[in-house]
């Protein structure tokens, strides 16, 4: 070892034995012990361990009356008694080894919490503080608080980018921690850059299109902080489990103290009946299975959204940008007669740049590609779920669906449309002007999605969408789903979401609109790969990682992390049953079987971390369905 690295080891043992202070203060009184006895100094040596240890009893004791005072349940209860008898009985060996195993036990699940967390924690680390500020022709260091819509920022060379931002110089970023792109991903000037992004080599400049609350990493952030957090179901029936464990294990030993007539039999029957298999393994598993999902691009936000999920019976799709690409494509202009086709984009282009819909977005794309203007707008006032009403050019604009056309111009057609092709019909100073076509292709991997969820046992599936009755009906039987329900507000979806009968139902969505759904739903997933953080904030899995098939990934993990939980419950019980019931026959000595039950607590914790290692679901292919129903 070099002499840098020496300084490096010893500070690091050093902040362990801070960190773990019981485990510290026992090995000390041991050492201190043991030179007590062979100095023969017998007596002295009994005293100083058996009051160390019945220090540490009191301690327990009175964390688990502040727990039961909280309304939880002091499971610490055969830890106590087990050190008390085995003092009163002489065996203070065994006390010390009983108090070294409560203590190792909660340093090992500190540790095994601390390496399972490790994908999370990462994200946390990597949280930008400060940003830097162009201010005039300075640039200032600031709080990344500070920073305000508009703002000129630079991005050194391997900074993380501290604000949702738009580039004003090309590069190219590591996305890694996003959205899982192995790969640095170019971006050349106008382009969106979401915050959490690394730049690569050349330092850039950027404008701030969102503050720091509402930047995308800073969501995920507030995701990651709450999922750590979290105390799951599972972990409480794990701590209602040492009620009977309690009174079966001062049973045992009762009888065993009766049946023998020794009472060095009862305290060798406790010393194997401390709880703590019932405390480590389900936290350490849940855990670890967040930072598996994590490590997939899956963001769960609370341990027990695990349990539900793996019971997942139902998967409802919304369907733009979840089902389908979310990046339609314009494939015609049908302006209404005299009305010139070029002024009909124009004038649509110019309102939907205030629009959020996806649907905005390829219209105002269409028309740059084609090198048509865009026009002044005066205002401009998005209606939810159905358009936008803009001023443009001091024309009354107003762009969306067919009902909200017909607010303005009551005379609006239907259009014709084929398959799989959506309508967005505009009206101009309350005259219908015309319809832009556009068609929003499936996911490629979408078909192989609703397959391997139906090989997991999600017997049913779902399509939520407020587009046209035609478009989902296209959509439903490309994809196989049999059931569907078409121009739905986020109340029809919430309304229809709460019928549903065969629950556990997941949502999956990635829009505002889809926030409220999600939010009803037994589980909601977001995909959040591009920033939908009002949809995020609802849901309790964010995909972030742009693929639908992470849904597949989510309940595989899910199933795998409760089966792992409650495995290592039940190891940890039946190892120390069957110790218990050897121990009652005077087997086992108390210095023996304390270290014996220190072997079953590692044994359940190596057990639980199996979850942080939990494999990636099968993708199997989808195979075509028949005929879609409506819902």
């Amino acid at each position: 070892m070099t002499a840098p690295e020496r300084p490096r080891v010893g500070g690091r043992l050093v902040r362990a034995a801070l960190r773990y202070r019981v485990i510290t203060l026992t090995l000390l009184v041991g050492v201190v012990a043991l030179v007590l006895f062979f100095a023969g100094a017998v007596t002295a040596a009994q005293w100083t361990a058996g009051l160390y240890a019945i220090a540490v009893a009191v301690g327990y004791t009175v964390r688990m009356l502040r727990t039961l005072a909280t309304g939880g349940l002091g499971v610490d209860l055969l830890a106590v008694v087990a050190i008390v008898a085995t003092v009163a009985v002489g065996e203070v060996a065994a006390s010390l080894v009983v108090v070294l195993m409560l203590s190792g036990g909660e340093a090992l699940e500190d540790y095994a919490n601390r390496r399972a967390r490790h994908e999370l924690d990462a994200l946390l680390r990597r949280e930008p503080r400060s940003a830097h500020r162009f201010a005039g022709d300075r640039l200032e260091d600031v709080p990344i608080g500070d920073v305000r819509i508009g703002d000129i920022l630079l991005v050194r060379p391997a900074e993380v980018v501290p604000v949702d931002g738009a580039l004003l110089d090309a590069a190219a970023f590591d996305l890694s921690s996003l959205t899982g792109e192995s790969l640095p991903v170019d971006r050349s000037p106008g382009d969106e850059v979401l915050s959490g992004s690394v730049n690569g080599s050349e330092a850039v400049r950027l404008r701030a299109t969102a503050v720091a609350a509402d930047s995308q990493y800073q969501q995920i952030v507030a995701l990651v902080a709450q999922a750590a957090s979290s105390r799951p179901r599972v972990v409480r029936l794990a701590d209602r489990f040492a009620v009977p464990f309690t009174v079966f294990s001062l049973l045992l030993g009762a009888v065993a103290w009766a049946v023998s007539g020794d009472p060095v039999r009862f305290a060798e029957v406790l010393v194997l009946a401390t709880p703590c298999p019932l405390l480590i393994a389900a936290p350490v598993a849940f855990i670890g299975g967040m930072s598996r999902a994590a490590h997939t691009g899956i963001l769960v936000r609370t341990g027990s959204v695990f349990e539900v999920l793996a019971r997942a019976r139902t998967v409802v799709f919304d369907k733009t940008g979840t089902l389908t690409t979310g990046r339609p494509v314009l494939r015609e202009v049908r302006p209404a007669p005299g009305v010139d086709a070029t002024e009909l984009l124009s004038l649509t282009a110019s309102a939907e740049q205030y629009s959020s819909h996806v649907l905005a977005a390829s219209v105002v794309q269409a028309a740059e590609k084609r090198s048509v203007a865009l026009r002044e707008v005066a205002s401009a006032e998005e209606h939810a779920t159905n358009g936008v009403l803009a001023q443009v050019d001091g024309r009354r604009v107003a762009v969306g669906k067919l009902a909200f056309a017909r607010e303005f111009a009551p005379d609006t057609p239907r259009a014709e449309i084929g398959p799989g092709e959506l309508a967005v019909y505009v009206t101009v100073d309350d005259a219908y002007a015309g319809v832009i076509i556009e068609a929003d292709p499936p996911r490629p991997d979408a078909e192989a999605t609703l397959r391997g969820l139906r090989d997991l046992g999600v017997t049913d599936v779902e399509l939520l969408t407020g587009d046209a009755e035609e478009t989902a009906a296209h959509t439903a039987a490309a994809l196989g789903i049999t059931r569907y329900l078409s121009e739905c507000l986020p109340a029809d979806k919430v309304r229809r979401v709460a019928e549903i009968a065969d629950r556990p139902v997941v949502m999956v969505g990635d829009g505002v609109n889809d926030a409220p759904v999600l939010a009803r739903a037994d589980v909601g997933v977001a995909m959040g790969a591009k920033g939908a953080t009002a949809a995020s904030e609802s849901a309790d899995v964010v995909l972030l990682v742009d693929d639908i098939a992470g849904v597949v990934d989510a309940v595989a993990i899910s199933r795998r992390t409760v089966r792992i939980a409650l495995q290592s419950i039940w190891l940890g019980i039946a190892a120390s049953v069957v110790l218990m019931l050897i121990a009652a026959f005077g087997v086992i000595p108390a210095i023996v079987g304390a270290l014996l039950q220190e072997a079953v607590d590692l044994a359940t914790i190596l057990a639980a971390l199996r979850a942080a290692r939990a494999p990636r679901a099968a993708r199997a292919p989808v195979v075509g369905g028949g005929a879609p129903a409506q819902v």
